[in-house]
């Protein structure tokens, strides 16, 4: 597993998402991917499967400490007195103690920063998170944000080769924190990429083991794909040893394109 230094936190950079992983099939998925090696989980309140992650990271023999665990906020409870009662609840549903980091899932117009930022700090300093950050927030709502003097460690956005997040990406490099790359697979578009199909001939390898090596060769970029598939989740973890040249980089860079967004729902924020 690669890990990457944020701050204080040391992160493994490859994760498993759950979103839309359910019930029997989240506890089973969450087992499955720790006994293989995954360190990293990644869920919401929004998902309706805390207690089912929850359930598989308890059933393993597995630390609780060498497992890195964010769960989300959802905008409809950004409200102060409703944002701690969340984390709260996840820690409930989680039975894991503590997270390692509380995410605000999405902003809301209805909610000042000061508000929301307050909120992440409270989380720390009640010692239901180790860490904190933000998902969905656009650059000039993140600079705005950390002008408040709140440490996050990432912002989670949507990134893979068709939406260029570059400018995302190096402003957080700058200060010192990390992007995290949610739909990392296009929602799985890019199995039909013939640029990047070539590539993964070229390699010997899968179109998503060159997407994710892409992304993680960018240092400061942590991806979290979702995958109930054991074979999948299996190829994820064996791209520690590939190598991508200049030039795949180069032809993967080139992929983005405007209409690349995937994820824009009616209660997304104005995209940078």
């Amino acid at each position: 597993m690669e890990y990457i230094q944020v701050q204080h936190a040391q992160i493994p950079a490859l994760g498993l998402g759950t979103y839309q992983l359910i019930g029997r099939e989240a506890r089973e998925v969450v087992q499955r991917a720790l006994a293989m090696g995954y360190r990293h989980i990644d869920t919401a309140s929004i998902y309706e499967n805390e207690a089912e992650v929850g359930s598989g990271l308890n059933g393993t023999s597995i630390e609780r400490e060498d497992v890195w665990i964010t769960t989300k906020v959802w905008h409809t409870n950004l409200k102060k007195k409703n944002f701690l009662l969340s984390v709260e609840e996840s820690l409930r549903k989680l039975g894991c103690g503590y997270l390692d980091m509380v995410l605000i899932h999405w902003p809301s117009p209805e909610v000042s920063m000061e508000e929301m930022v307050n909120s992440l700090i409270a989380a720390q300093e009640k010692d239901y998170t180790r860490f904190v950050g933000v998902s969905n927030f656009p650059l000039s709502m993140v600079e705005e944000l950390v002008e408040y003097g709140v440490n996050i460690v990432t912002n989670q956005v949507e990134y893979h080769p068709y939406l260029d997040q570059s400018e995302m990406r190096e402003w957080l490099r700058a200060r010192g924190m990390a992007l995290t790359a949610y739909s990392p697979l296009a929602q799985g578009k890019i199995m039909k990429d013939s640029k990047i199909l070539d590539i993964a001939e070229d390699l010997g390898k899968t179109p998503s083991q060159v997407v994710l090596r892409w992304l993680l060769d960018q240092g400061n970029v942590i991806a979290i794909p979702k995958s109930s598939r054991g074979d999948h989740l299996r190829e994820n973890l064996q791209i520690a040893t590939m190598r991508l040249t200049k030039e795949h980089h180069k032809i993967l860079d080139g992929l983005a394109r405007p209409d690349g967004r995937i994820v824009n729902p009616d209660f997304a924020p104005q995209w940078d």
